[in-house]
């Protein structure tokens, strides 16, 4: 009786181990990749699809990378998916003659690959380059869009820093090339993003800027990023369709801004307030990578504002 009792307490000890291990498995970040508009995707993604669903679009020169931190923080109680954009990151780099590399597509490609991973409603959380992708999207499927978080991702005219005023009015020439590549696309430039405003830039781990810079000098990616930022002008009408479509919809929204950007700067953040009623505002003592500084307090923010939301 006493070999009965010992052998089904060690199957129930063993079973135990087996469903905390799979439950562990649940939250982990896993690597996945998938065939978006004839492109293939590269995406992270960690916790339970039933879960709230959280879309990360990142912004230049970045890829998923940048979320590394933030996943795994949020990975109990939600669904965190981060893409890697075409000729980003880990995913596909085909030839700017194979694929039109501007915000409209890119944001095309990631409306199709949203529709094939199912989501039928999500939350929105923009930096950067994934504003003007992210805002594309919402006000085609406003009916998906639950809510939107927004970090340093600027659709106000307000906040464009220098950098960007001038980015927009350079005519393409191989000398404006040369000056983008010196002045966004260098090892010198990368970093700088990184650090820039940060309150310790030695804290900050330099695998952001060499992951970012090891991509970049891969085969065409400097011609990727030269065609995506001569588009960025073409933005720059679509802000005011976006505002309205805030002032229009009022999803709720969470801005975590870091306020020494010098390519967005804080008056972008402050602006998000004239169109939505209700702000969840918090400005930071960081740069452009908020996350870079500020990975715990952002995560903190995001699950108190996500459980305010009415997902359903």
């Amino acid at each position: 009786m006493t070999r009965v009792i010992v052998h089904c307490l060690c199957g129930l000890l063993l079973s135990l181990s087996w469903q905390a291990q799979s439950q562990d498995l649940s939250t982990q970040v896993r690597y996945q990749t998938l065939e978006s508009d004839g492109v293939n995707i590269f995406y992270r993604e960690a916790g339970k699809p039933s879960d709230t669903a959280i879309v990360l679009l990142h912004g230049f020169p970045s890829s998923s990378h940048m979320y590394r931190d933030l996943l795994p923080k949020l990975s109990d109680d939600f669904y965190l998916i981060a893409p890697d954009y075409p000729g980003y990151g880990y995913s596909e780099k085909k030839s700017i003659q194979e694929y039109k590399y501007t915000f409209e597509n890119v944001a095309s490609t990631m409306d199709e690959f949203l529709s094939q991973k199912g989501l039928k409603r999500y939350v929105l959380m923009v930096h950067d380059f994934g504003a003007p992708i992210g805002f594309r999207i919402a006000t085609k499927h406003p009916e998906k869009v639950a809510g939107i978080i927004v970090m340093n991702g600027n659709i106000y005219e307000e906040g464009l820093g220098k950098g960007i005023t001038a980015l927009v009015k350079l005519i393409r020439t191989p000398k404006a090339e040369a000056k983008i590549i010196a002045d966004n696309l260098s090892f010198d430039a990368l970093k700088w993003q990184h650090t820039h405003g940060t309150r310790s830039p030695s804290s900050i781990n330099p695998d952001s800027w060499h992951h970012d810079y090891a991509v970049m000098s891969q085969n065409g990616v400097k011609d990727v990023n030269l065609d995506m930022l001569f588009d960025y002008k073409n933005n720059l009408p679509l802000y005011s369709v976006w505002q309205k479509f805030l002032r229009v919809n009022q999803p709720p929204l969470l801005v975590v801004w870091g306020k020494n950007d010098a390519i967005f700067t804080e008056n972008g953040a402050a602006a998000y307030k004239n169109d939505v009623k209700s702000v969840d505002y918090n400005i930071l003592n960081t740069g452009h990578f908020a996350l870079n500084e500020d990975a715990t307090l952002i995560s903190e923010k995001m699950r108190a504002f996500l459980n305010r939301i009415e997902f359903k």
